[in-house]
């Protein structure tokens, strides 16, 4: 397994992993709207922009399949996925401590919002909930999720 920085050709793969990851485990947990939300906020256009800041690494398996992606903008942690065929083998824990060892070399608190797939996960890694927001759809669906923090 490795972990290496993106570029901008890389960038079709993340959107690609974003949006499968997105597509299959949201709906899941989230109604339509919130799940079109995500595939909005997750756009080709962040992506490239997140690149070009430096800020996204993905995830390559012992066979060169990219299999996951994360973004670190400062002491945040966003738009951790891994695939879906790929969960629950060690990736997005990789991908966790590859973020948060990087964050707290110049930081002393690590930030991420939590969707409800993932917020176990992170209460498991020792994030405490600090707000709660909900952010209503187009169509009237409500995005809710967790600002979580872990201290050093």
């Amino acid at each position: 397994m490795n972990i290496k920085k993106a570029e901008l050709l890389d960038a079709e793969t993340i959107l690609k992993i974003s949006e499968l990851t997105i597509s299959e485990i949201y709906p899941c947990y989230y109604p339509m709207g919130a799940v079109d939300f995500f595939l909005k906020h997750h756009s080709k256009d962040n992506i490239v922009n997140d690149i070009k800041n430096n800020a996204v690494y993905f995830c390559i398996d012992d066979n060169s399949c990219v299999v996951g992606t994360v973004t670190i903008k400062n002491n945040e942690i966003c738009r951790l996925f891994v695939l879906p065929q790929y969960q629950g083998k060690g990736y997005g824990r990789e991908l966790l401590n590859f973020s948060e060892n990087k964050i707290l070399k110049l930081y002393s608190e690590i930030y991420l919002d939590a969707s409800l797939p993932a917020k176990s996960i992170y209460i498991k890694r020792g994030y405490k909930g600090i707000d709660y927001k909900s952010i209503k759809t187009e169509n009237g669906d409500f995005l809710c999720y967790d600002i979580m923090v872990k201290q050093k």
